[in-house]
């Protein structure tokens, strides 16, 4: 059984930082892409940014700039930096990883329960 579990949201002011995390625990073999996604009030859920188990990162082009991600292989941890925050940011953030096990050697997609980041003043 593999787990995410998030930390980090919470209500700030525009102009503002927060950082959120991601750890995944469980009978992990290896942890392939990693990313954060986000669904604001009657929107669809979209991609924010991902990162590989190499390093290389995308970003959604809202966030280019104001958001960085990143990962500590050692902890099974993905972390989401975002500076420069906006009200439109306003959403419940949902990290995503593609994990293998040694009775999914081929990987499957877990996600995270969610944390709200809201941008507010």
């Amino acid at each position: 059984q593999v787990q995410l579990v998030e930390s980090g949201g919470g209500l700030v002011q525009p102009g503002g930082s927060l950082r959120l995390s991601c750890t995944a625990s469980g009978s992990i073999f290896r942890i392939n892409d990693m990313g954060w996604y986000r669904q604001a009030p009657g929107k669809q859920r979209e991609l924010v940014a991902t990162i590989t188990s190499g390093g290389s990162t995308n970003y959604v082009d809202s966030v280019k700039g104001r958001f960085t991600i990143s990962r500590d292989n050692a902890k099974n941890t993905v972390y989401l930096q975002m500076n420069s925050l906006k009200p439109e940011d306003t959403a419940v953030y949902y990290c995503n990883a593609h994990i293998a096990t040694l009775s999914t050697p081929w990987g499957t997609t877990y996600w995270g329960q969610g944390t709200q980041v809201t941008v507010s003043s």
